[in-house]
């Protein structure tokens, strides 16, 4: 076993649910298994460094799915590790009930081996790009905490990452900021600039080759002068960042909350992250090719 594998609990008190999951899985990440949320909420408490994703199963005596959500959401390091709900209640009003208590990752039993690994997959690629992200923000923190206006211009994924940490430092609880910001700043670049659609990326991201499409798109001559700007104000009330891509807008109305209907996508959560948790509040403009997003200071 790899030392820089993923490390996936999964949490169910169906023993034949772990062995199936655990087999599906093992082959990319290192697994560790609990039989119930007492025995769960026990390792994620003694290790909560430990773990990348958390595959919870919903309907267990003693402490439920639900229940462990909770404990998750309110510790200080565990609260930002993604959880994977696994659940044979599939209404939309259950899928709402668990988005709104964090589960942004949803899979209804019986569910698809291909469903499992994409959902997995983007699980654990969101949390190594946010651990990441974090590493990037104490390197600036200092300096860029005395920032009250400046603007920036960039084109890559790799530029927009480096910005976003750079700017989240100049706002307080940096950590809280940064994943939104970036993926508001990321969906400028790919859906913005580019004109890659919600489902070209579902196909490319199922594939593995989204990076190499966002990469290609950059040097057609149609999108190698694009750029897309930031700004961003202090006042004494409050911290003002405004995104303003060069695309030809998009209908931004339906991605502002978490989506029971797209619950089980493997892509598409990026603008309720920043709506929802990162920002007091985020108001795309006109055609939707400027987002301003806004935390209150007061």
């Amino acid at each position: 076993m790899e030392n820089n594998q993923a490390h996936i609990l999964i949490v169910d008190d169906e023993i034949l649910n772990l062995e199936i999951v655990s087999e599906y899985l093992s082959d990319d990440y290192q697994i560790s298994t609990a039989e119930n949320g007492v025995i769960a909420w026990e390792m994620l408490e003694k290790s909560p460094n430990d773990f990348d994703v958390i595959l919870l199963d919903r309907m267990m005596p003693n402490m439920n799915g639900m229940e462990v959500l909770e404990k998750i959401k309110q510790h200080p390091i565990l609260q930002h590790c993604p959880v994977i709900f696994q659940t044979a209640k599939a209404s939309a009003s259950d899928i709402a009930e668990g988005i709104n208590a964090g589960a942004y990752y949803y899979l209804t039993k019986p569910f698809d081996e291909n469903v499992l690994l994409s959902v997995t997959k983007t699980a654990v690629e969101d949390r190594l790009r946010y651990k990441e992200i974090l590493d990037n923000l104490e390197q600036t923190k200092l300096t860029m905490g005395m920032l009250t206006s400046a603007r920036f211009e960039f084109k890559t994924l790799d530029e927009a990452r480096s910005i976003a940490s750079l700017v989240s430092n100049a706002c307080p609880e940096p950590a809280g900021i940064v994943m939104g910001l970036t993926e508001l700043m990321i969906n400028a670049v790919e859906h913005g600039n580019l004109g890659i659609t919600y489902a070209e990326k579902s196909i490319l991201n199922e594939q593995g080759t989204w990076v190499d499409e966002v990469n290609t798109r950059l040097q057609l001559a149609k999108n190698i002068n694009k750029a897309v700007s930031i700004n961003f104000l202090r006042n004494a009330d409050y911290i003002e960042i405004t995104v303003i891509d060069q695309g030809e807008g998009f209908d931004w109305k339906d991605y502002m909350d978490f989506d029971p209907d797209r619950v089980m996508d493997n892509h598409g959560r990026g603008i309720a992250v920043a709506n929802k948790l990162s920002f007091s509040a985020v108001e795309y403009k006109g055609k939707g090719n400027e987002v301003c997003a806004t935390l209150n200071l007061s």
